[in-house]
């Protein structure tokens, strides 16, 4: 296997060389487990560890590892390695690690699509969709809208419009997993070095439809449950897989457990549409509540634009500002404790005679 089947390109191979200590090789994360990283290298695959240096070094869950990275390894033998470094991500999904300390936590890096995948049976939601485009953008991967169980939808044409209408002019295509109606669409997306993620909520079809495009059952699949079609996590980790076309395929475990790391830009890309309307507004900084003037509230009452959405957008602006509160409070606290440590060794300390 060459660097490039597994992604490597000439922007990881710039940081690689860079790097000091001879005996490295490039490899890739293809899937994390306790203290373990399973890699891809040019020789083959194995099971890593970090570095001391690099788990003293980290500043906290966002320094390590995480599934798609890029690694600087050093290969024991056959089966084991060390990872000395984790080079520069080009793009990253981020979360707020477990806890209650406020930490960016990595899920996945270096993908360059990604699939937000929504179910066309009775779980269909564009809500969520919306959540998963804040995500996509602020990870800088592109986002490609999957809309899945064709062969359940007996009204595509409509729910495919519903869907456009919050999709701001990214690409939307249905599919089928089960008899595979729609997903050649994909290929396009899925050239070599190429690397895409499929992400949304469990029961969408996700393990299904990577099924389909590796052109075998590797992915576990579980029933949706009867009345609302919301399913069970049938993938409990995220792991890369090798495509016959020559790119690699992320499966992800159900949108439910990724919370919001990311900033206003990416919501405003998200909701362009919002954002064109709110250049209207009387006040710069109007949040399209009770201020007079607003021109996204008045585009709702002449039906330009859904309530809907524009309640989308109000609940995940709030959970952004809860976030972005919630950093300030964790490094005021950090900093008061740094200051803290300062003067308790100012007390201690005895001047020199």
């Amino acid at each position: 296997m060459e660097a490039a089947d597994f992604g490597w390109t000439s922007f990881e191979e710039r940081s690689f060389r860079e790097l000091d200590g001879d005996g490295r090789v490039r490899a890739r994360v293809a899937a994390t487990y306790t203290h373990l990283y399973r890699l891809l290298t040019e020789a083959g695959e194995c099971l890593g560890q970090v570095s001391g240096r690099l788990r003293h070094e980290a500043r906290g869950p966002a320094d390590f590892p995480a599934t798609g990275d890029f690694v600087a390894a050093h290969v024991e033998d056959t089966e084991r390695a060390t990872i000395h470094a984790v080079l520069p991500r080009r793009t990253q999904f981020s979360r707020r690690a477990a806890g209650t300390r406020q930490e960016e936590q990595v899920v996945a890096a270096n993908v360059d699509t990604v699939f937000l995948v929504a179910g066309l049976d009775g779980d269909f939601n564009p809500r969520r969709v919306e959540r998963a485009l804040v995500l996509a953008y602020e990870s800088g991967a592109r986002p490609v809208i999957v809309l899945n169980k064709a062969d359940a939808c007996a009204d595509l044409d409509a729910r495919r419009a519903a869907m456009e209408s919050v999709a701001s002019g990214i690409p939307v295509h249905a599919t089928s997993a089960v008899t595979g109606e729609g997903v050649d669409a994909l290929q396009a997306y899925l050239g070599r070095g190429q690397t895409a993620a499929l992400l949304g909520s469990s029961g969408v079809g996700k393990s299904t439809l990577a099924n389909r495009l590796l052109g075998y059952d590797r992915q576990a699949t579980l029933p949706v449950r009867e009345g609302d079609d919301r399913g069970r996590h049938a993938t409990t980790h995220r792991e890369l897989l090798p495509l016959p076309s020559g790119a690699m395929l992320m499966d992800t475990p159900g949108l439910r457990e990724i919370q919001l790391w990311a900033g206003d830009a990416s919501l405003g890309d998200a909701f362009a549409d919002v954002a064109e309307l709110a250049r209207a507004c009387r006040f710069r900084d109007c949040t399209h509540q009770q201020e007079p003037g607003c021109a996204v509230r008045a585009a709702v009452e002449e039906g330009r634009l859904d309530a809907a959405r524009l309640a989308s957008h109000h609940k995940l602006a709030k959970e952004l500002r809860y976030l972005e509160v919630r950093e300030d409070v964790g490094l005021q606290r950090a900093q008061k404790a740094q200051w803290k440590a300062i003067h308790k060794a100012a007390r201690h300390h005895k001047p020199r005679e």
